[in-house]
């Protein structure tokens, strides 16, 4: 990092400002596009095992350039970077608002995602090397809220657009923001980087995107496809053999696309542990609270935005408290308290009824974001906290992938656990019916009964995934206890000189 610029003195606030508004957008676009998915289909006549793709493209995308965003951050300057990837998100968002077919439409949500996958890690990165550790977790947790806000007003505004508008009113609101972004940056961004002499090793490059992106696609695609489908199993087995491969090649190359290395750092793999662990099971929520809203009560979808809005709000606005708290006490105890709100709050999700209240379900899913506010980022923070700075833009990287992968393994299971239950429970309801059954009912009597049971083994599978879920986020509280304050541990690894650290160069406009 340039001399002038060092952490101890006034961070870049105008190029943090910058990127947080970028990532905020692409943040937005996200949480928008979830209530519209039944919009879609219904427009482009297209069922859910097709449309589900605008989600499952934007992760494989994810997944697959992630992992080469340690590498740019290294080579390229942040003006750079975050010209190229508001660029590629503002043209896929033109692209989606425009298309009246699906493949054009998923062409850029794609799009998107490459403009996204390069966002979020540059933002991290420079979050890291412009405070010290002292004030990093207070820093983090304005990111947290400035980031937090958009899920908070984005299923609201997203249910009101969509009862009012066609569904590609969500991108034509968003594309004249992103352009906006994509000139503020392009004129006030002025950092500078020395040209840094490393390139990218093609073999890796391409280990790394047939392995995270083979997983990737076959935990996706298993909740509609089957466990048993080879190109599910297939999928996943060559991704796994091509990650294996790709480690074992990153550990031998003087210069890794991705340095693995990083996981000696105790606390970093721990913190990766109970995020990956806390990720699934934070997708149960995600994923079967709209499904039981919409699908099995009947609400709106912009009632179900509403009804959602309490918990993101409580997420955001506690992100600075707990950025203060963390930098004053540190990640244990904050993560311990919240997991615990977030593993008693997961099980009461799995006691749902017919007629379980609006105001519980709002009350209760504001007290598990309440909860997860206080894991999601002291975790991560504090495992980055113990990396040496030449290593941030690999554990930046890293976690941005986990992720990917974490939630793609948790839909996957959630799913699959939730259909199987189901099943079963239709099968056994409807055996329990046919006995008691009195004389010869009619088609409509029976055609009620299907219905009837079909609403209560559905609601079943959920309550019974929400069980599950239960489990996984207790796994991530007994690993909470293992969670120890870190100082920035000493980089002993002796290079080769090179024209420029790992860290970008900054030097505020």
């Amino acid at each position: 990092m340039d001399q002038t610029m060092k952490q101890s003195n006034r961070p870049p606030y105008g190029i943090i400002g910058i990127l947080m508004i970028g990532a905020f957008i692409a943040f937005l676009n996200n949480t928008l596009l979830n209530i519209a998915l039944p919009s879609i289909m219904a427009d482009l006549n297209i069922e859910a095992t097709t449309v589900q793709w605008l989600t499952t493209g934007f992760m494989l995308v994810n997944g697959i350039l992630i992992p080469t965003t340690a590498f740019l951050i290294q080579k390229y300057s942040v003006r750079r970077l975050f010209i190229v990837a508001m660029s590629l998100f503002t043209i896929g968002t033109l692209i989606a608002g425009v298309a009246h077919v699906f493949p054009i439409l998923l062409t850029g949500r794609m799009l998107q995602a490459s403009g996204s996958a390069i966002m979020m890690p540059l933002l991290m990165n420079v979050m890291l090397v412009s405070f010290p550790i002292e004030k990093r977790g207070t820093a983090m947790g304005i990111f947290g809220l400035i980031l937090m806000a958009a899920p908070a007003i984005g299923p609201t505004l997203s249910g009101w657009i969509i009862e009012h508008y066609d569904w590609r009113m969500l991108f034509h609101f968003v594309t004249p923001i992103s352009v906006v972004v994509l000139l503020i940056g392009f004129f006030l961004l002025k950092d500078k980087k020395e040209k840094v002499d490393i390139s990218l090793d093609l073999l890796s490059l391409i280990l790394s995107s047939v392995g995270f992106g083979g997983i990737l696609y076959g935990f996706s695609s298993a909740g509609n496809k089957g466990w048993d489908s080879p190109l599910v199993y297939g999928t996943i087995i060559v991704g796994i053999i091509s990650l294996v491969t790709f480690i074992v090649r990153q550990s031998k190359i003087e210069r890794p696309m991705l340095n693995f290395s990083i996981y000696k750092y105790p606390m970093f793999a721990l913190s990766s542990a109970i995020t990956m662990v806390l990720n699934m099971a934070m997708f149960s929520g995600m994923l079967l609270i709209p499904i039981y809203v919409q699908t099995i009560r009947g609400i709106s979808p912009f009632d179900a935005g509403l009804m959602m809005l309490p918990g993101a709000l409580a997420m955001a606005l506690m992100s600075p408290v707990t950025g203060k708290l963390f930098d004053k006490y540190g990640g244990r105890i904050l993560a311990l308290i919240g997991l615990a709100i977030m593993t008693v709050t997961t099980y009461m999700f799995s006691q749902l009824t017919f007629e379980t209240s609006y105001t519980h379900l709002m009350v209760l899913h504001a007290i598990r974001m309440f909860g997860m506010s206080m894991v999601m980022m002291p975790v991560s923070t504090n495992g980055l906290n113990q990396l040496p700075p030449r290593f941030y833009p690999h554990g930046t990287a890293m976690n941005n992938t986990l992720n990917q992968v974490s939630g793609a393994i948790g839909t996957a299971l959630l799913v699959t656990i939730m259909s199987n239950r189901t099943e079963s429970e239709a099968k056994t309801l409807g055996e329990e019916a046919m006995k008691n059954l009195t004389g010869q009912p009619t088609e409509a009597a029976l055609a009620q009964l299907k219905q009837e049971i079909a609403m209560k083994a559905m609601l079943e599978g959920i309550n019974y995934s929400f069980l599950v879920a239960t489990f996984i986020a207790a796994v991530a509280f007994v690993l909470a206890f293992f969670i120890k304050r870190v100082k920035q541990a000493e980089d002993k690894t002796v290079e080769k000189p090179v024209p420029e650290k790992l860290e970008p160069k900054l030097a505020e406009n």
